[in-house]
């Protein structure tokens, strides 16, 4: 085993002290968010309307997929991980490479669910200091998952058309 790592699960060495600092590293960024919000005076909003939240929940999907399953992306991933294979709809499997913080960034990076959790927070940052931006970024993003849908819509009704 390497410095930092220990035998978690019984099968492989787990990058504990890597995604202890990446956690330490999202939770400090929180902070000072809000630290930063108060002394500007930024008045949060007092919840949040469900069609924002629909376009923040789709945002965060698609530009999750996108850093950590995008071909074109691939060059933020490469140095923590290496393409394992390509996958469906132009999208690619990485898997996380190294020891220690350079595995935990692959291991964060390469998976979608774990690089939602860094975008909602991006997002939502923006959202709560300048809501427009935020929905207009979000509405960009939220038309490319809608497009990627009708593409797959299209695509199947091609093929059943075709036989």
């Amino acid at each position: 085993m390497t410095d930092g790592e220990q035998r978690y699960d019984g099968e492989e060495e787990a990058p504990l002290w890597g995604y202890a600092a990446l956690t330490t590293t999202f939770a400090t960024g929180v902070g000072l968010f809000a630290v930063l919000a108060r002394r500007r005076g930024v008045r949060l909003p007092e919840g949040v309307p469900p069609w924002d939240m629909a376009l923040l929940g789709a945002a965060t999907f698609k530009a999750s997929r996108l850093l950590s399953k995008d071909k074109v992306t691939s060059f933020i991933r490469a140095p923590f991980t290496r393409r394992e294979r390509d996958s469906e709809a132009n999208e690619v499997m990485d898997v996380s490479r190294g020891s220690g913080l350079r595995r935990a960034v692959g291991d964060l990076v390469s998976c979608p669910f774990c690089t939602s959790a860094w975008v909602a927070g991006g997002l939502v940052g923006t959202y709560a200091t300048a809501p427009r931006a935020a929905r207009l970024v979000c509405a960009g993003l939220t038309a490319v998952t809608v497009a990627d849908w009708l593409q797959y819509a299209w695509s199947l009704t091609e093929q059943k058309a075709e036989g």
